[in-house]
């Protein structure tokens, strides 16, 4: 019986776990930011040309923006959009190759469809190999 009920203890504490960490998610992320924005995307290709993109938008999260003017192509999954596809070159999968998304240099953490942007955001797409 103590086995049963310390089993019935530990999932209870877990599910409390995990409702703690969706709240103190939802409470931390970035704020997207309303109204005209003007941004800037620079897309580093594998031959390591670069296309720099300007783009004025009312859009709350960059993967609007890239879908929208057609500069991206993906796939939807549970994290959000997985970029397969940056001004018509697309990531080769047998080179490990993928694309990432950097904002002034600095890698973020999340998808592009779940990526704020601000009024004179710079962004890198950037193809890489090797995962």
């Amino acid at each position: 019986m103590k086995k049963k009920s310390g089993l019935i203890a530990g999932i209870v504490i877990l599910i409390l776990l995990c409702i703690g960490a969706g709240v103190l998610y939802q409470n931390m992320k970035p704020a997207a930011s309303e109204g005209e924005k003007h941004i800037t995307v620079t897309v580093i290709h594998g031959d390591q040309t670069e296309n720099v993109f300007e783009f004025d938008t009312d859009a709350k999260y960059l993967g609007e923006v890239l879908e929208s003017e057609n500069l991206v192509d993906g796939e939807s999954g549970e994290y959000g959009l997985f970029i397969t596809t940056v001004d018509e070159e697309t990531a080769d999968d047998s080179k490990q190759q993928w694309w990432c998304i950097t904002k002034g240099g600095e890698q973020v953490n999340t998808s592009a469809d779940q990526t704020p942007v601000s009024d004179g955001d710079a962004f890198e797409l950037t193809l890489k190999e090797g995962y």
